[in-house]
Formats: C-alpha cells, structure tokens, sequence
C-alpha cells in the first residue's frame, strides 16, 4: 500500500511563543552588549579607532561557530532533543560571560582588564551564537511552512522586545534607582554591572523556559511529514564547504543584501556611542570618564531601546506588508526606512529628537531579523535547515569583519575621526541594500501563497 506524507500541524500562537521564548533572554544579553561594549572596552582604555577592531570577536565566532553547530545539530538526536543541548551549553557560558565582562578589572593582577574584557567579548559571541543558530532551525524543524513567516515573526517581535529591554536598563537603574552611572577612571558604573547580572540571569532562565516547554519531532516522526525527512548521515565536516559552495541560487542572492545591511548595523554598534557624544553632546573624542558621557552613553541604550522596541512591533506587521505588496518590496522599503534614520542623525543636534530616527532603523531592523529567513526556510532542504541556516550567518559576519578590520582605518583617513560620517556612510549602505533586494530570484513570493501568511 503506498504510504502519504502529512503536513506537519499548525502550532498554536503559545507554542509559538515559547519556542522562540529564550530568543528574548539571547536578545536582552545582546543588547547590553551592543550598547555598551565600546562603552565598557574606552572605559578599560581603547581608543576610538581601535573599537573596530575589538568588535571582530562577534563575526569570527558567528562565522566559525555557527555552520558548525548548523552542521552537528541537523545530525544529533539525543534525550533531550535536536537544538535544546546547543541551547544549553551555549547559555551556560554565555551567562558566565555576561556576569563576568563588566569586572573585568577585578582581574588586573592576571593581565591588563581591556584583555580580559576582549577576551571575555569573545567568550559572550562564541557562546550566545552557540546558544542562537538552532532557534533559526528550530522554526523550520517544528512548523509547516505555511507558518513560517509568523513563527519568524513573533521570533523577531521577542528578540525586539528583550533587546528593549536590555536597552533601557541601565538608564533605568541610574535615573530611577538612584544607582552609580559614573566611576572611578578604569571602572564600568554600577548601573552598566548590575544590567549585566540581570542580562545574565534572563538569558539563562529564558532558555530553559523554551527547553522545558517545546518539544522536538523525533528522527521517526520527521519521516513521516512533507517538509521532514530523516536526518543527514554524519560525514565529514568539510560537507559544510560543499554545501556553501551549491547553496541555493536565492540564499546567494539574499547574502548581498545581508551583506550592505550588516555593514550598515555593525558601524552603527561601533561607533553610534562616540558619534552622538561628539556630534550632539559636543564631548571630544575618547572623554569617557565624564557625566556627560555617561549620559551619552546611557542615552544610547535608550535609542537602541527604542529601535528594537520598533522593531518588535513591526514585526507583527510584516506579514500582512508582503501579503498586500511581496517579501522583497516590503524588505526593500523597509531598508530603505534605516537608510533614511541614520542620514538623518548628521541633521540633528537634539538628543530628544534622535528618536525619530531610530524609528527609521527599527523598521530596517525588524524586516533584517524576519524577512530573509522566511524567504529563506521555504527554499532549504529540509534535512540541511541547520547547517543552511548557519552558512547563511556567513553573509552577517563576512561584512562585520571587513568593517571590524577598515572601520577604524576608514574613520581616522577618510572621517578625520568623526564617528558621525560613520554612521551617515551606514545609511547610505542600507540604500544600496534596498537596491540589492530586487535582484533576489524568491521562488515563493507570490504574495497570495500560503507562504507569506
């Protein structure tokens, strides 16, 4: 008798939730992280130009580590599952670094503490990539593709609101809870430590939240759906360079877009703290031991908390966005929304008023954190989601380390050190990247597919 595929079954809107429920811890750590690592590392005593170049921990550890866990997760099948180990070992260390990085200088009799914060820079990306390349997958795992797009969805609309969060705390804990947001010379403020201590304790707590509650398709019961199939036998590990190297025509296609938009992000990270310290609170380069850039500084969290809290929730619309229009158009638009955010910064003197353009970013920000993968999952093989997923992580870091390498060499020649033309030169990136849409080949963007519902 000939046997039929079924389609695997709609997960309900709490399913969904709490598969993608530790993406809100990951995201809370990060945004610590972005918004106050170039803070933290000046404090221990980097120089502007050099921040750059401390930053390329993040791509070198997204780029060799996550094709890696993408290959080994598609292939494991233990007690506890698929992707929940690589959950867990990831936020394990990943807390640890959290806790520890804002210390660093407790360290000073083992060697210099803007080593150990570099070092501990590098721990924190290696471990949190570890912990996010599976929730990728695991969306393309555990939901039909005519889910695809929501399930990635809510996963931005929660990395949105984590990094929210993550933003706004150390303001919050100076400007309301009265505690330090200036220090000694060489000494990270309480308000920054104690935003590190909660960070560490929500990533951690978030990703046993989703381990506890989601449930992973066995070896057999993958077999027995459409979008299933049995897991990849385990071959060498250089599969991964065959695999990169005949990925599909549209992944290549998307990687250009990453590519300008990930440029874009990086330089923004970097340099936005000292850029709006100079540019709009007139401090000269590398004063960071003063209140007013500690209000900078904390100012920025609030800017990055505002351009995820956008995001979150444009990210509830992007769906019906690429219904009544198609994926790339409303990518491209949205795009083009960050290029216009960040040109607007160099017009701006007022801190209040920066707002506004971190509207702009967070519309590009939603649609970067969604769109491509919802292009993406519905054109990948479905036994090589994990590994596809993790070479796709190549076209965010590729550009991350061309920037981390040039940026400081393109502020100091090209700028004369002003952090502000920096980021102007990341807004006209996110126009080029709009431009780059229009050369994707989807293969699914009928809009009136079940696919981009």
């Amino acid at each position: 008798m000939r046997s039929y595929k079924k389609t695997k079954p709609n997960l309900s809107l709490l399913q969904l939730w709490n598969m993608s429920f530790g993406f809100f811890g990951i995201q809370f750590g990060f945004a610590l992280q972005t918004g106050n690592a170039s803070r933290i590392l000046q404090t221990f005593g980097a120089n502007i130009e050099h921040l750059s170049l401390f930053w390329l921990a993040a791509p070198l550890g997204g780029m060799l580590i996550q094709p890696l866990i993408g290959y080994y997760s598609d292939r494991t099948w233990t007690r506890l599952g698929r992707r929940r180990p690589y959950f867990l070992v990831g936020a394990l260390f990943a807390s640890l670094a959290i806790v520890l990085m804002p210390n660093a200088s407790l360290f000073v009799q083992f060697f210099p503490p803007l080593l150990i914060g570099a070092g501990l820079l590098l721990m924190m990306d290696i471990s949190i990539n570890v912990a996010m390349e599976p929730f990728r997958a695991l969306v393309a795992d555990n939901l039909p593709s005519s889910q695809h797009t929501i399930g990635f969805s809510i996963q931005t609309f929660l990395i949105g609101l984590g990094a929210v969060l993550g933003s706004f705390l150390p303001y919050i804990l100076a400007e309301y809870f009265d505690v330090a947001k200036t220090a000694a010379i060489g000494t990270v403020p309480d308000n920054v430590i104690y935003s590190f201590y909660v960070g560490a304790f929500l990533l951690l707590s978030t990703i046993l939240w989703t381990i506890c509650t989601t449930k992973e398709y066995t070896p057999n019961e993958r077999e027995q759906f459409v979008e299933g199939g049995k897991l990849p036998k385990h071959e060498s590990v250089l599969r991964i360079l065959s695999d990169f190297i005949h990925m599909p025509k549209a992944m290549f296609q998307l990687g250009v877009v990453q590519f300008f938009s990930w440029f874009a992000l990086f330089s923004m990270w970097v340099f936005a703290t000292p850029a709006i310290a100079e540019h709009i609170y007139n401090l000269p380069a590398n004063d960071t031991s003063s209140e007013t850039y500690a209000n900078a500084g904390n100012w920025v969290g609030i800017l990055f908390g505002v351009y995820n809290g956008i995001a979150a929730c444009y990210a509830l619309v992007i769906p019906k966005i690429a219904q009544l229009t198609s994926r790339k158009i409303a990518h491209a638009i949205s795009l083009c929304a960050g290029g216009i955010g960040l040109v607007s910064i160099f017009f701006i003197q007022s801190p209040i008023v920066l707002i506004y353009s971190m509207i702009g970013v967070g519309i590009a920000w939603g649609s970067i954190l969604a769109t491509p993968y919802a292009i993406l999952a519905s054109l990948l093989p479905a036994n090589k989601i994990g590994v596809y997923m993790g070479i796709f992580n190549f076209f965010i870091t590729l550009p991350q380390l061309i920037n981390g390498f040039l940026g400081g060499y393109i502020l100091k020649s090209l700028f004369n050190g002003k952090a502000i033309y920096a980021i102007v030169m990341a807004g006209i990136l996110f126009f080029i990247s709009a431009i780059s849409v229009f050369f994707v080949n989807d293969e699914q963007q009928n809009h009136k597919s079940a696919n981009v519902k």
